[in-house]
């Protein structure tokens, strides 16, 4: 066990040997933290949450209360492999949070980047991998092997199908059902999630040149009111790849999509 002089732990909560606590770090009332987890300086953990298994937590995080992470995934074929999950820096992780360790199936691991937003009653499944400055509304979920890459918005009451991405500047509006790939920038919503325009603010969409934004809207009329097929799209895709930036964005996620794009 290696625990910092400056971490507190509340007297009723259980820290296993072979935790790593660092500095100014938190734990709150009954909560228990398993032998193999690591907490980065100055991360909190509310009351009554379990953090277990093999996971590695950055810094400056904060935890609701009743939270579960690291636990065993719901994944049928999971065998108790030594699994793992790691979380970035100065994420915020409302109460009643649950995040599950990957599976060998998968990546073996669980991945949430930096600077995210999840409220509360946040589901995300084994082997997703969450980028950046994302927001997670209440009550909504990511089923195993979802990608949810920067910038990306999900709605309260979502449920996003395994395997799907998200791609950078999505949003997903309230109560929609995702079961396939989302490009960059579009919103998208409904039970099945259908397109219904460009996420113009999204952070990622204003920091861009007003040339790169106007392409976002043409890539959109392609995919979507002129009935192109996708690799007419990804043709045109490669003839601008040198001039905008952007493009890279879309080259990326067309390289991983594999459920086709929401239609």
């Amino acid at each position: 066990m290696s625990i910092s002089p400056l971490a507190r732990v509340a007297s009723n909560s259980i820290v296993e040997p072979g935790v790593v606590l660092g500095a100014h770090v938190s734990i709150g009332p009954f909560c228990v933290i398993s032998a193999g987890v690591v907490i980065g300086e100055g991360t909190v953990v509310g009351a009554y949450s379990v953090i277990n298994g093999l996971t590695t937590i950055g810094c400056n995080n904060t935890f609701g209360q009743f939270s579960s992470i690291g636990d065993a995934n719901q994944d049928l074929k999971y065998a108790g492999e030594p699994t793992t999950v790691v979380i970035g820096d100065r994420n915020q992780i409302a109460k009643n949070a649950t995040i599950h360790r990957g599976t060998v199936q998968g990546l073996s691991t669980t991945i949430i980047g930096n600077d995210n937003r999840f409220l509360n009653c946040v589901h995300i499944g084994h082997d997703c991998v969450v980028g950046n400055g994302t927001l997670i509304a209440d009550n909504s979920g990511l089923a195993g092997h979802v990608e949810l890459d920067d910038d990306a918005q999900i709605g309260f009451m979502c449920a996003i199908h395994q395997f799907c991405i998200l791609a950078s500047g999505v949003k997903i509006l309230d109560q929609s059902a995702v079961v396939q790939d989302v490009p960059p920038f579009v919103t998208a919503g409904g039970n099945r999630a259908v397109p219904l325009g460009i996420n113009t603010s999204s952070n990622a969409f204003q920091a861009l040149e007003p040339e790169q934004q106007d392409l976002i809207h043409t890539l959109y009329e392609r995919f979507y009111n002129q009935a192109l097929a996708i690799e007419e799209v990804k043709r045109s895709l490669k003839i601008l790849e040198s001039d905008f930036p952007v493009i890279g964005l879309y080259d990326r996620f067309f390289a991983r999509s594999a459920r086709g794009i929401v239609r």
